[in-house]
């Protein structure tokens, strides 16, 4: 069966190109094939349709961590031809060709079932960076955060992640601050931040190990100076989440924060966890955490526009989510 593919090729070393080609599904390895109808453009696919070697380590491949479909085919009994469902994380897009293409097939282990409550559309208008703000919040409230005990904040705040881990936290009760480099107050505001702080304000002096305490939870999705400056800034007990490392991968701290204020730093990963904690965020993402603002946070694409957007995603000039509409 032929299907058409965003395919990012290597001209020479270290030049690459993106292009849309015809593939045949014969080439796919895996137990399920899925007639893809969405996916959704992340940080890690702008990344992999670059060349970089850390996420991707052969070329030509397709990218895409995100996809959202029909199962056309199955050897697994657990899927039956016509079930809707979610295919992210593990290894799809990385090095397993991924879902900027009309056709995905994969391990039936990484298949979720569309929960009741969301239409495919909206599972990628959240996709990866929904399922990761919905890890962030999880995890905020399993370590004790609960509206009224402070402010949240919410670094990177009009990304992906960002974005609707404010939508989220608002719409649970808490109150939050929204941090973003770009002029996007009236967007974040109405998200439901409470709050929106300019970057160049937040970052201080990095000689002082401990800062006024500020934040009773955290969700950082760019690392670097700025979770620092957050951790420093967390109140007795406070909770950190780090999912992001878009301004750098770089952490200098002193152990202060953690033995003189209890404060909890904790990982969040969304490419390798079980498929029972995806079930449950899922679930969340479609009861508890679903947000009304969905239509407001996503901008549809096609794959013929996915080069510019990818570009603009690397120059951090987006905002939101961008859907990619394969149908």
């Amino acid at each position: 069966m032929i299907y058409r593919s965003l395919v990012v090729r290597e001209l020479s070393k270290g030049t690459f190109s993106r292009s849309v080609e015809e593939k045949e599904t014969t080439d796919l390895a895996g137990e399920v094939l899925v007639r893809v109808h969405y996916s959704s453009l992340n940080y890690k696919d702008a990344l992999s349709a670059s060349g970089n070697r850390g996420i991707t380590r052969r070329y030509p491949h397709t990218p895409g961590i995100d996809a959202a479909g029909v199962v056309e085919e199955s050897s697994d009994a657990a899927f039956l031809p016509g079930d809707q469902v979610i295919v992210s994380g593990y290894d799809l897009g990385m090095n397993h060709p991924g879902g900027f293409a009309e056709y995905v097939r994969v391990p039936a282990a990484w298949v979720v079932r569309l929960p009741q409550g969301l239409s495919l559309q909206q599972s990628m208008m959240l996709g990866t960076a929904g399922f990761t703000a919905g890890r962030c919040v999880e995890m905020l409230g399993r370590q004790g955060c609960v509206p009224g005990d402070g402010e949240i904040l919410v670094t990177g705040a009009t990304g992906g992640v960002g974005s609707i881990s404010v939508a989220i936290l608002a719409k649970l009760g808490f109150t939050v601050t929204a941090l973003t480099g770009k002029k996007e107050q009236e967007f974040l505001l109405n998200l439901g931040a409470h709050t929106v702080l300019a970057r160049e304000e937040f970052v201080r002096s990095p000689q002082k190990t401990l800062l006024p305490e500020k934040w009773a939870g955290v969700v950082d999705t760019i690392g670097g100076r700025y979770l620092e400056t957050a951790i420093k800034e967390t109140r007795y007990d406070g909770v950190v989440t780090s999912c992001g490392n878009a301004a750098s991968g770089d952490l200098a701290l002193t152990v202060y924060p953690f033995i003189l204020r209890g404060v909890r730093l904790i990982g969040i990963d969304s490419a390798r966890c079980s498929v029972v904690v995806r079930r449950r965020i899922w679930q969340l993402l479609a009861t508890q955490y679903k947000i009304s603002q969905l239509d407001d946070l996503a901008t549809m694409i096609n794959l013929e526009q996915l080069d510019d957007a990818i570009q603009k995603m690397l120059a951090g000039s987006l905002r939101g989510r961008m859907l990619v509409r394969l149908i």
